[in-house]
């Protein structure tokens, strides 16, 4: 089987690093994947949002299997895009059309299908410019802290969490009236604040059967002790300590199946993965929101503990036949630190050559931001520069072998988190 992965960061990377590993796998393409992509596949230099590059690079390499790494594609509608086409319909494609990847692209969709469907959820309503008045006397009398959300993308920027009822009015203004997060903020939900402790969970699901693999527990914060700003996420945990089987047992039936019912009962046929952001309050499951794809860095403490043939695992969802699939997942306990550029989430320098990657031991490596340069030297390229995975079987040594790996690595104004795992290894004693 000829692959094709879209999308260039440490989720494509660790895609193509679990995909290769399979006998079903002939040739492997990522577009326009990384300098760490390039070991293991072969790199097309073209936007994934580019759609008729992108069938020409199917058409051109016989391409049979399609991975949407990330949402913007899917919410742009790469794969209605494939369906409409004749020469590209029976292209396989791993990830939903334009309809079901609303659960991530419009907050909106997602929380009036939650309510539809009864998922457990946050309390909300949404406003618009039109509705503004209305919105600023709905915060005025709302709990306190108060969420605000932008309803489309906006590039992991788009949640406010306000302490105080004028600083939220300020921050709804802002994204309605001055237009802070584009078109994003045309709409905004404006939520209740939910206090437990998060966690996420993967589905994989080929429009009528699923299989829910490894939970995971990401960082999002730049600083130590979750302080500072929001980014993409500066590491992830998997298993996770506080979801235990009886929890993950409610996700299953208050979360999973109604969520799959929904879709089916909305006329969409859904066929990718799900990322459900969850808060465990008290050992009950709600959602904080929909992802149409797989996490990242989550994907890179995930994909280690499969221990079935990935690619089989992809080949049976495109194929409706995922209940024939046996899925084994590894007891050990996976942690990945993410390295990042100075400034960031800020504004960060590229081009600074990384060394020290060539001589680690017994941790897994994940490229993201990065690519080569004149001199075939790797160098950064991105905000997120590298991910670092240890696999053992306690938490301890996972850490231990994830922290020792990003140490060792170098380039001019890196910094990672040195916590990460740490709370969880508090929670076991």
């Amino acid at each position: 089987m000829n692959v094709l992965i879209l999308g260039s960061g440490g989720r494509e990377h660790a895609f193509a690093w679990k995909i290769a590993q399979s006998p079903l796998c002939d040739s492997l393409f990522v577009a326009p994947g990384n300098a760490g992509t390039a070991n293991v596949a072969t790199n097309i230099p073209i936007s994934y949002n580019d759609f008729d590059s992108v069938a020409k690079a199917v058409l051109d390499n016989n391409i049979e299997l399609v991975i949407v790494g990330p949402e913007e594609p899917l919410v742009n509608g790469i794969v209605d895009y494939f369906e409409n086409r004749a020469d590209l319909a029976k292209i396989k494609i791993i990830g939903p059309n334009a309809a079901g990847a609303q659960l991530e692209g419009s907050k909106d969709f997602s929380k009036l299908f939650m309510q539809k469907y009864n998922i457990p959820t946050a309390s909300s309503r949404t406003f618009t410019a039109e509705t503004l008045e209305s919105g600023l006397e709905y915060i005025e009398n709302h709990a306190l802290p108060i969420v605000l959300k932008a309803d489309g993308l906006a590039a992991g920027k788009g949640v406010i969490i306000a302490e105080k009822h004028k600083d939220a009015q300020i921050a709804f203004t802002e994204m309605l009236v001055d237009g802070k997060f584009g078109s994003a903020g045309n709409k905004v939900v404006i939520e209740q604040f939910l206090k437990g402790i998060e966690l996420s969970v993967f589905v994989l699901c080929d429009g009528d059967h699923y299989k829910i693999l490894p939970e995971a527990k990401d960082y999002k914060r730049i600083g130590e002790n979750d302080t500072g700003l929001n980014t993409g996420g500066m590491g992830a945990v998997s298993p996770v300590a506080f979801a235990d089987a009886n929890f993950l047992r409610k996700v299953e039936e208050k979360v999973v199946k109604p969520t799959l019912q929904g879709l089916k009962s909305e006329g969409i046929k859904y066929v990718g993965f799900i990322f459900i952001g969850l808060m465990n309050i008290k050992g009950e499951p709600y959602v904080i929101e929909y992802n149409v794809r797989m996490g990242d860095p989550e994907t890179e403490v995930v994909l280690p503990r499969i221990q079935s043939d990935f690619l089989i695992l992809l080949a049976a969802t495109a194929k409706g036949t995922l209940q024939d699939i046996e899925m084994t997942i590894s007891p050990q306990v996976a942690v990945t630190t993410v390295l990042v550029s100075g400034g960031y989430p800020g504004d960060y320098e590229k081009g600074k050559v990384i060394s020290g990657n060539d001589k680690l031991e017994d941790v897994f490596l994940f490229h993201a931001g990065t690519t080569f340069n004149a001199n075939t030297e790797v160098v950064t390229n991105g905000g997120r520069v590298m991910v670092l995975t240890g696999v053992a079987n306690s938490l301890e040594n996972a850490v231990r072998k994830s922290q020792r790996a990003a140490q060792a690595i170098q380039f001019e104004g890196k910094y990672f988190r040195h916590d990460i795992g740490m709370d969880l290894i508090r929670y076991n004693s």
